[in-house]
């Protein structure tokens, strides 16, 4: 018997009606492309919201839901394309999940290394941040943070960024030197660092060691100046005011460096190694050396600190102090986290200390002979 067309619809008809109204909600919405709802999602699965929202949420209490049980929740969850309402789920139990990190910005090796540690942190803990550029700028260092605790993070990372705000939650300062109440600081052991770097250049026999000074805004220009100059006087190697040069403006160039060491050759006291602020300005100052005539290391070994991650790739490779920048940044979002878990027992304004390494390479080599007449 040949069945007609509109005895097929209407079987059709019958046996749409027969699904459950949930069930075909939630087709008709995966058909057109429409947000699924957890609800819609624990409907077509037959099981609780509450069994879904421990599953996607990875809860320790999943642990005791059966694996296939699991299984299902994510292969549905894939194929009808359920997104959670973050925004909603935000508001149900007041938590944002999401840290705020300030950094002057983000094209340097410096924040970019940071970050990434801060990033491996947060990770596996269902956190998110969200980061703010301040570009040294007054006026970005006052309002950024206030947009960041509007948005209702939960703590702050601040990165080489003075505390210019009442830290009324979490706030660890990477670099900070400054003690302020409620705020954690991870900061490097820079008197080690110095001994390193100064010992490095006199046991290859330099003694005129000229400085490359950080910009003035910097968290850590005053203290490294100040600990190599201290293991300098140490080592009885005088550094006149000939073989010191500040590095002046914002960009986080290699330009600085460069033009600082052109200044340092201009002024006419001869230097056998340089020590400069960071591996972005000692880049430069090979740069400005080589186009003077002087060989990097042969006449001039070039020192850098932080050791980002094109030092290894310079020509020649530069040798460094390193600052464990990527632990600095992941130690930063831990202790955060323990603090709004509450397992830090009030000590939210201590020093967290790290230590540097030398890392010797192409850059530094024994002063030449011309230098020890």
């Amino acid at each position: 018997m040949v069945r007609s067309k509109s005895t097929v619809q209407c079987s059709s008809n019958l046996e749409m009606a027969r699904k459950p109204k949930e069930k075909q909600e939630i087709n008709g919405s995966a058909a057109r492309g429409s947000t699924v709802s957890l609800k819609q999602l624990a409907a077509h699965l037959g099981l609780s919201t509450t069994t879904l929202s421990l599953v996607l949420n990875s809860a320790p209490s999943a642990s005791s839901i059966p694996e296939e049980t699991k299984k299902r929740i994510f292969a549905a969850a894939k194929e009808l394309k359920y997104r959670p309402n973050y925004l909603a789920r935000s508001l149900r139990v007041q938590r944002t999940h999401t840290l705020g990190v300030l950094v002057p910005e983000l094209s340097d090796g410096y924040s970019a290394m940071v970050l990434n540690g801060v990033e491996a942190a947060l990770t596996n803990e269902g956190f998110f941040y969200l980061t703010a550029s301040h570009l040294h700028r007054d006026d970005l260092l006052e309002r950024l943070p206030n947009v960041l605790i509007e948005r209702q993070v939960e703590g702050i990372i601040a990165v080489d960024t003075p505390i210019r705000f009442e830290p009324s939650l979490p706030v660890v300062n990477v670099s900070g030197h400054d003690a302020i109440p409620g705020v954690t600081r991870v900061v490097l052991n820079h008197q080690h660092a110095a001994e390193l770097g100064i010992g490095h250049l006199y046991d290859l026999g330099h003694r005129r060691i000229a400085v490359l000074k950080g910009q003035a805004f910097s968290s850590d220009t005053e203290i490294r100046f100040d600990t190599i100059m201290k293991a300098a006087r140490d080592r009885a190697i005088p550094i006149h005011a000939k073989l010191q040069q500040q590095l002046e403006g914002d960009l986080p160039s290699p330009e600085l460096g460069y033009a600082a060491t052109k200044k340092l050759i201009a002024a006419g006291e001869q230097f056998s190694a340089l020590f400069a602020f960071n591996d972005v300005s000692a880049i430069g100052a090979i740069r400005a050396l080589e186009e003077e005539g002087f060989r990097v290391p042969e006449d001039v070994s070039v020192m850098g600190f932080d050791d980002i991650y094109g030092a290894a790739f310079n020509n020649p490779t530069l040798t460094t102090i390193r600052q464990p920048l990527f632990e600095m940044g992941r130690l930063a979002a831990k202790t955060v986290l323990k603090e709004l878990a509450g397992e830090r027992n009030g000590n939210s304004d201590s020093v967290l200390n790290v230590e540097p390494t030398l890392i010797a390479r192409q850059s530094t080599a024994r002063v030449s002979k011309a230098h020890l007449s």
